[in-house]
């Protein structure tokens, strides 16, 4: 009898792409140099946090008492934390939380799991639309969910919503998803929501229960050109926001964000306890407390949208100028390429050999293009251009 789980088999040999590119970056820069090896496998923020982050952790570690901050709490997290995102949240988007609706989590992994450990019974199903993190899958599998997937819809990967409408069915427990958008910086507009949330409406009727919208927003502050991101709690009711500090502030190994679980939703005064005994259960306990404080004095503070700006148009144009086919991103720090053979691992396998490090499209049940993290630095972004020249005239396409 194998010590190792039937459900961890899989994994196991289906390791991460993404996380094994990063690694061979580490290996190729100890060949070549780190200067010479352009890695844009991870989307790991190369901006540094906001001052005011690193003021807040020294504020909290002096002012705080030492028993409180370190000390257990709430499953749900400081109600003082807590109710500082709702009053901010309630401020930018109009909105009427107080601190009983939000969930302090471990990231928004963590915060994924919890929804999902409180809502699924094995069998029914979880729908989201390709490209996706393909997290999702194993998060849903946790819980003997099944995933059911939307296919993609190029060149604007917008959601197939008549195809959203054919896969609800009676076993459709929730639809996630994800804007600004990994991997391709798409953003749903206010249209695309009020037509989702239209449809789902319409579903439950039919079906006659509730279907959750869990609406996964990392990325919720990167975005370009003055685009809107709608908060989707605003346009149907059985919402719930899943969020991490990771990207806005630059702080994705702290694992801190919330979930936000509205009282219009349906059951929510026992979805919501329920939820922080999740949080519980699944081992997190509570998100981490001191930075819960910090948060709680960083709510209005977000990184420098500039840096990524430049990064994208500087890429993006030069890409472009080199023959490559990729949509503008309006959001987040990934461009979504379209790999000009038809496999796109071949297509990454050349990029290596010019020391450029990209995911495969089909890391995001999305074959045919390729992933590109912008979320380096500049410097990095320039000395890669000559390297991307030169793909390009390998693969014959300018």
């Amino acid at each position: 009898m194998s010590l190792l789980s039937k459900k961890m088999q899989p994994l196991v040999e289906n390791n991460s792409a993404i996380r094994a590119m990063f690694e061979e970056g580490k290996r190729l820069a100890s060949i070549y140099g780190a200067e010479n090896v352009y890695d844009f496998s991870l989307g790991n923020p190369n901006v540094p946090a906001p001052k005011e982050v690193k003021e807040a952790i020294i504020s909290v570690v002096e002012e705080e008492n030492s028993n409180v901050l370190h000390g257990y709490m709430s499953n749900a997290g400081f109600e003082d934390v807590r109710n500082a995102i709702a009053q901010s949240l309630n401020q930018r988007f109009q909105t009427t939380f107080s601190y009983n609706n939000i969930l302090m989590t471990v990231g928004a992994a963590s915060g994924l799991n919890i929804v999902l450990k409180t809502i699924l019974n094995p069998g029914e199903e979880v729908v989201t639309f390709a490209p996706y993190f393909l997290e999702y899958g194993n998060y849903v599998n946790n819980y003997d969910g099944k995933l059911v997937v939307i296919s993609p819809n190029p060149p604007s990967f917008l959601p197939k919503l008549e195809e959203l409408k054919e896969k609800v069915t009676e076993k459709t427990k929730a639809i996630i998803i994800n804007s600004p958008h990994n991997p391709t910086g798409v953003i749903y507009s206010e249209e695309i929501i009020r037509q989702l949330a239209s449809i789902l409406e319409e579903k439950e009727k039919q079906y006659g229960h509730s279907i959750l919208l869990i609406s996964d927003e990392p990325y919720r502050e990167l975005v370009y050109d003055n685009v809107q991101v709608p908060f989707v709690t605003k346009y149907y009711k059985n919402a719930v926001v899943v969020y991490s500090y990771s990207k806005s502030l630059s702080l994705p190994g702290e694992r801190i964000g919330y979930i936000v679980i509205p009282d219009e939703l349906e059951q929510s005064q026992a979805l919501i306890p329920a939820m922080a005994i999740a949080n519980r259960v699944l081992g997190c306990v509570n998100a981490p407390s001191l930075m819960q404080k910090v948060i709680g004095r960083c709510v209005n503070v977000n990184v420098d949208i500039g840096f990524y700006e430049r990064n994208r148009n500087e890429l993006y144009n030069h890409l472009i100028s080199c023959g490559f086919d990729c949509a503008k991103p309006e959001g987040a720090f990934y461009l979504f390429v379209k790999s000009p053979i038809e496999d796109e691992r071949e297509f990454c396998r050349l990029a290596k050999e010019e020391n450029i490090l990209i995911v495969p499209g089909s890391s995001f049940a999305c074959p045919g293009y390729v992933r590109i993290a912008y979320c380096v630095s500049y410097e990095m972004i320039k000395s890669s251009l000559p390297a991307f020249k030169r793909l390009a005239e390998k693969c014959n396409i300018n």
